[in-house]
């Protein structure tokens, strides 16, 4: 099949007058764009490209999955949240920044929002919250080859607008971390306390953090607090007659 030749005036029309499945007119659009960004000084390079990047990712068939969007934002505006349970040992974290120095970013630091300031309205700087990747960001931070060579920003991608409650993030973080991460048991347990003390049953805590009901049970008991066991019913006591 001969290539389709795309002509100067395809190459110049803005791209809602393409023709619909037209790939290689909007491909000579993308190279436009990409020679205008290309031109900006560093700064609104960035800018223009998380521009672009959200643009697109509007009309992405894959929308509904935070990593079809990347964002690269200044490393003051990504904070850590102050429930993480993981640790990770000094060999461990050795490891992780070789790997970013050798390899690269290969994994964004997944965050909520965290943009709204003390009156509820919307900050300029757009921080946000860490839930998974602190230690990937504490890289980016901390190691200066590694900051000098992102700029001083960090790749981030944001989880869904529908999970953005103090117990969702706690969760999502749980999630992330459980299954390579070494979680200490106060910590778990505190956890456990902070989503009953948020209203979440048992059975939910059971649910969004892959534990077994008796793990929840035991975690809550280790917090000492008596409190948290007022909604369970147990059986009354036996005697000796």
């Amino acid at each position: 099949m001969a290539k389709k030749k795309v002509t100067e005036a395809q190459a110049t029309l803005p791209l809602a007058d393409a023709s619909p499945g037209d790939v290689a007119a909007v491909g000579a659009l993308a190279k436009q764009l990409a020679a205008a960004v290309a031109a900006l000084p560093f700064e609104a390079r960035v800018g223009a490209l998380n521009a672009a990047r959200m643009a697109l990712h509007e009309v992405s068939p894959f929308k509904g999955e935070p990593v079809d969007l990347v964002l690269w934002v200044k490393n003051e505006t990504v904070d850590a949240n102050d429930y993480n349970p993981n640790r990770v040992s000094p060999p461990e974290m050795q490891l992780l920044r070789h790997s970013i120095e050798a390899d690269g970013y290969t994994q964004p630091i997944v965050t909520t929002r965290n943009d709204l300031d003390e009156a509820g309205e919307a900050d300029p700087i757009g921080h946000s919250e860490t839930v998974d990747g602190f230690h990937r960001g504490r890289c980016g931070k901390e190691v200066p080859a590694i900051r000098e060579r992102v700029h001083g920003y960090l790749p981030i991608t944001r989880i869904q607008n529908a999970r953005t409650g103090l117990g969702d993030r706690i969760a999502a973080t749980i999630r992330h971390n459980r299954a390579r991460g070494v979680h200490g048991v106060d910590s778990m347990s505190e956890i456990v306390r902070m989503l009953h003390v948020a209203g979440w049953p048992d059975e939910k805590i059971q649910v969004e953090l892959g534990m077994q009901l008796d793990e929840v049970v035991r975690l809550k008991q280790i917090t000492g607090l008596a409190a948290l066991f007022a909604d369970r019913k147990f059986s009354e006591a036996w005697e000796p007659e």
